[in-house]
């Protein structure tokens, strides 16, 4: 409910008739014409990723107000660069709609006294509305006759509003970071230089921070930096295009794109699509031009994850792949200007990926002139969180995880397990080496290519992995060490986490615990490792030992809530209706792809026309049995052939469905259990469970047992949403 203001309030409460909006009608402006409005903010260079999102927003808000003050306008075209921000509408009402209000005021019996004439109620709300009582009108209501008050607005001019409305907009643009820049009063990201507003082929006339707006933009900075007069948005990308810019982000994304290939080919490459790199350096550029450069083929000794992080990251430049998995001595990067002879464009990068990379090449021969077990001992003085004491004891903890959870491991094993505590033992050593210290990204694959050297391929396979998955859609660890690894480096995370009190709320996860419980789902999933929910709990509270300040059932109560919100949202991706999703996670989970399957399965059943009948007749055993087992069915009770029918037929499929459910194939146990429906239907329709002989109202409830033991292994029926009729 909207908050009344504090007179209104006061007003109801002294019980004066207060007036009532009930009707705004836009009527057309029969001096409006459509016209295009042109805005160009101006700017000193902006960031990459700030330009997209503020454009967005500038969108958003400007439809908003246009909206709010019955301003027709067509759909808004966006572009930018990152010395420019550039929003066009191209039909834009020249006059903002008349308006006309309808206010609805006190009833007439309480407007005129005896005699026919107006009392104050209805002086008072003709006064207030600026109109004679004889203006006013009489409106039949549900609640009798009332006093209206039609008051007709008439639009005004849009550059008026707009000159009023934009200097304000502007100063909003929302930024990741604004300063104050010179003696301005208000922040913005970059200093303002310029503003383009041109409305009907004229400039408007407003200023923000002493820049006042006109129609004359300015060329590429280096290249042709003149200035131009603007007259539409047609006029303004085509003198920006003789002005050496390309405005249109995506015509820059094209361009970029068709030479990468080019360029690649030409030297027996490939360039990886990759989204994200080619989205920022179009951003970076006014005019792109992708160059090729080359580096000494002797840095391809070099971890290949590293040569590409130093390429695409820290330099934003894209590396060039003779197969998926080899680099070429090349890259391309983007330059804003075009070579000529002499330039020192492509020289001058190639110097800096050397230095770049020879740094790299010193931390890595450094690194390895220890082993990665040397690395460990430093652990003891790196702080993990304050509560939770130092990463080497996160890593014992995870070797101890390990011994809890060995028995769902395949590898059985006594060899496979000390493979898996040795691989925990050595998977974050490398957070100590020179090369992690610099190229933090790294981590666990540089620790993988230092253990090559004396653990073998499986443990350094595995601590390269153990991050996995690291983000949504990544991969799980290829191997099942390198499951086992990850699985427990999460779990104690989670754990551990939520078990000194840093549970997820809201967007607050400092941890990423969601993720990490994500991240375990779905090695259990891809892995097939039949572990369950409480048993992840349990061992890892176990393991947590003094170091908890929750109560252990909090802390498991707290564990269950984010796997099961992480499952729903998984099952929700993958299109599952929330109730089915909600019976099903209301049951016992035996692993997570055990979870997947049953909500396969129901959620296949719910489509059968047959279905909303047989979930009515469900959740009414639910409802009545109320959370309560009833064992001791005694047959020689029953007192209706409903009864002895009901008991027959569950009899006859109870062993058949037991054997699928323990096999996992819920569908088909879902399939049996559906060739009860008439009998529970006819059950229901002569028998009365809650009769007053407690021995024969238990013996029914004990029957219902008996039919909610069928199903309730795969939902809770009381949680599916059944349509009326």
């Amino acid at each position: 409910m909207e908050a009344l203001p504090l007179l209104r309030w006061l007003a109801l409460l002294s019980g004066f008739a207060e007036a009532r909006l009930s009707t705004r009608i836009s009527l057309h402006n029969p001096m409006a014409r459509m016209a295009e409005l042109l805005i160009e903010i101006g700017t000193e260079e902006l960031p990459a990723g700030y330009i997209a999102p503020a454009l967005a927003s500038m969108t958003e808000s400007l439809v908003v107000w246009l909206k709010k003050n019955h301003i027709t306008a067509s759909e808004p075209l966006t572009c930018g660069t990152p010395r420019r921000l550039t929003l066009c509408i191209p039909e834009l009402n020249s006059m903002q709609d008349d308006v006309v209000e309808i206010h609805k005021g006190p009833n007439v019996k309480a407007a005129f006294d005896a005699d026919g004439n107006p009392t104050k109620a209805a002086l008072g709300f003709a006064r207030g509305k600026g109109l004679d009582v004889s203006q006013l009108s009489q409106e039949d209501t549900p609640k009798g006759k009332v006093l209206c008050a039609r008051i007709e607005k008439k639009g005004q001019p849009t550059c008026e509003l707009l000159n009023d409305f934009l200097p304000e907009w502007t100063r909003n643009i929302p930024f990741p970071k604004k300063m104050r820049w010179g003696r301005n009063r208000h922040p913005f990201a970059r200093p303002i230089h310029w503003i383009v507003a041109v409305f009907e082929g004229q400039p408007l006339s407003y200023e923000v921070e002493g820049v006042i707006a006109d129609n004359t933009s300015f060329g590429h900075r280096f290249l042709k930096p003149g200035k131009f007069t603007v007259r539409d948005f047609k006029d303004y990308r085509d003198q920006l295009a003789q002005h050496l810019v390309t405005v249109d982000p995506l015509e820059r994304i094209e361009i970029i794109r068709k030479e990468l290939t080019v360029l690649a080919e030409e030297v027996g490459g490939f360039i990886k699509d990759d989204a994200e790199l080619l989205h920022t350096v179009a951003h970076l550029v006014e005019l792109p031009v992708p160059l090729r450069g080359q580096f000494d083929a002797g840095y391809l000794k070099l971890p290949v994850e590293l040569l590409e992080i130093t390429m695409k990251y820290h330099q934003k430049y894209f590396p060039v792949w003779e197969t998926e998995s080899k680099l070429l001595p090349y890259f391309v990067t983007v330059s804003n200007m075009p070579v000529v002879e002499g330039s020192s464009i492509i020289p001058g990068n190639q110097r800096v990926l050397k230095a770049r990379l020879e740094d790299a090449r010193f931390f890595y021969e450094e690194d390895q002139k220890r082993s990665l077990i040397d690395f460990t001992e430093s652990l003891k003085g790196v702080v993990f969180q304050k509560d939770l004491g130092t990463l080497h004891e996160k890593v014992e903890r995870s070797v101890g995880l390990m011994e809890r959870l060995k028995d769902f491991s395949s590898g059985t094993s006594a060899d496979f397990l000390e493979q898996v505590k040795r691989a925990i033992r050595l998977c974050k050593a490398d957070l100590n080496t020179q090369m992690v210290f610099e190229f933090p990204e790294l981590q666990g694959i540089i620790g993988g290519y230092y253990a090559q050297k004396d653990e073998g391929e499986a443990i350094a396979t595995a601590i390269k992995e153990h991050y996995r998955p690291a983000f949504a859609g990544d991969r799980v660890p290829s191997t099942e060490l390198g499951a086992f690894v990850a699985l427990v480096d999460k779990l104690d995370t989670i754990v551990a986490c939520i078990g000194v009190g840093l549970i997820p709320t809201g967007s607050e996860d400092p941890y990423a615990l969601r993720r990490h419980a994500m991240g375990i789902i779905q090695i259990l999933i891809e892995k097939n490792i039949a572990v369950t929910l409480d048993h992840l709990a349990e061992v890892g509270i176990a393991q947590l030992g003094d170091k908890a300040k929750l109560k252990p059932e909090d802390i498991r109560q707290h564990v269950l809530d984010l796997f099961r919100q992480r499952l729903k949202t998984m099952l929700s991706n993958e299109g599952y209706e929330y109730d089915v999703i909600d019976a099903v996670l209301a049951t016992r989970m035996i692993s997570f792809k055990d979870v997947q399957a049953k909500t396969s399965a129901l959620s296949d059943l719910k489509q059968q026309d047959y279905f909303a009948s047989l979930a009515v007749a469900f959740r009414r055993v639910v409802s009545i049995l109320e959370g309560k087992t009833y064992s001791g069915l005694n047959p020689d009770l029953f007192e209706k052939p409903a009864e002895t029918n009901l008991l027959k037929k569950v009899r006859s499929i109870e062993e058949d469905v037991n054997h699928l459910l323990a096999s996992g194939d819920y569908s088909k146990a879902l399939a049996r259990i559906v060739e009860i429906k008439p009998e529970v239907d006819a059950f229901f329709d002569d028998v009365m469970v809650n009769v007053e002989d407690e021995a024969v109202r238990d013996n029914r409830k004990a029957l219902l047992s008996v039919i909610a033991g069928l199903f309730s292994q795969i939902a809770d029926f009381s949680k599916i949403v059944v349509k009326k009729g």
